[in-house]
């Protein structure tokens, strides 16, 4: 799911020059050019720095332009959306928007749409009636499975309590569909079994997931196990668990593989994480522009892989990190001229 600092005015760009002439869709700025836009909610979140590291180096790997822009905080809609709307005049030729809400990014993807520009849908999905409303469609939906996520994360603190135990749920932002979903896999994934005695948002901020941990403790003593949507919040709680003296009393399993959240398993402060691969999103969102501008249709729904990572595998991943461990099937790049 830290401190927050403004976001830098100067666009982070890869330059290459892609030598196909451009392919009649959306408007195109210069004799052959094609460029790329992708906005994320921010980059102080290393879970969205890491999708933009991917999209940069599969722009560099393939020889196209991209610029990664993003918004100040995990909830700035209007930073993001500022974004948006900027970039839709600068003759981008394909753009991926992760939302912060189902909604937000409509309003300002009205103009791309006009343009018949084709967007792509990064990470949290867009909702569908009102982007028909709006008149927004998306050439693809590129992310993991968050109910899987959340599922995994239910089914491996089941292993970790021994089957039985009351645990607490950390959410993310209110309404956010990605956070509903892992919440859902995880409630389906321990229903019956472990008693779920309190939930609670904490905005996939790691002092927000402090602080509500550190209150969730004071309501619940006998908790044993602790599920965070997202690895900031998990790093929270686990601090909270260390600051009230119960390490090694509580479980904690968050989701998304961040570093910090790989070394905190490596260290026992966290049980493990399911690692969602935000960098594999990038390289998949820089990869379907390029297969849209050479005529391919991509499938409706590309999924990125995810894994849970706990002490038997977290140095292969630390090793290996950002990049995945588990081999998954990626329908897009089959499809790109070689």
């Amino acid at each position: 799911m830290n401190a927050r600092f403004r976001r830098a005015m100067a666009p982070l760009v890869l330059v290459g020059a892609l030598a196909a002439a451009a392919c009649g869709r959306g408007d195109h700025s210069s004799s052959g050019d094609f460029k790329i836009a992708i906005v994320t909610r921010n980059f102080t979140n290393p879970y969205w720095a890491a999708l933009r590291d991917g999209a940069m180096a599969e722009a560099a790997k393939l020889g196209v332009k991209v610029t990664v822009q993003a918004g100040q905080s995990e909830t700035d809609a209007d930073g993001e959306n500022a974004q948006i709307s900027t970039m839709a005049a600068q003759g981008f030729n394909c753009f991926g928007v992760v939302p912060v809400n189902g909604t937000n990014v409509i309003t300002p993807l009205t103009a791309v749409a006009r343009k018949n520009i084709p967007i792509l849908d990064l990470d949290t999905q867009i909702d569908p009636d009102a982007s028909k409303a709006a008149g927004v469609s998306y050439a693809s939906f590129i992310g993991s499975d968050n109910v899987e996520a959340g599922k995994t994360a239910g089914q491996e603190m089941l292993k970790a309590l021994g089957g039985t135990g009351k645990v607490a749920v950390l959410q993310g932002i209110a309404g956010e569909q990605n956070g509903i979903n892992r919440d859902k896999g995880f409630n389906d994934a321990v229903a019956g079994k472990l008693q779920v005695v309190q939930e609670a948002p904490a905005d996939y901020e790691q002092d927000k997931g402090l602080q509500v941990t550190e209150a969730i403790l004071k309501a619940h003593p006998d908790i044993t196990g602790i599920y965070a949507a997202n690895d900031t919040m998990g790093l929270g709680a686990a601090q909270a668990i260390k600051n009230a003296g119960k390490s090694g009393q509580i479980k904690v399993i968050s989701t998304d593989g961040i570093q910090a959240a790989l070394d905190a398993t490596k260290s026992g402060s966290l049980t493990g994480t399911v690692t969602q691969y935000p960098y594999a999103e990038g390289q998949i969102a820089v990869q379907s522009c390029l297969a849209l501008h050479q005529g391919k249709k991509l499938p409706a729904r590309v999924v990125s892989p995810i894994a849970f990572i706990n002490s038997d595998n977290v140095a292969a991943q630390i090793s290996a990190f950002p990049k995945p461990i588990v081999t998954f099937d990626n329908p897009v790049e089959g499809l790109l001229n070689k």
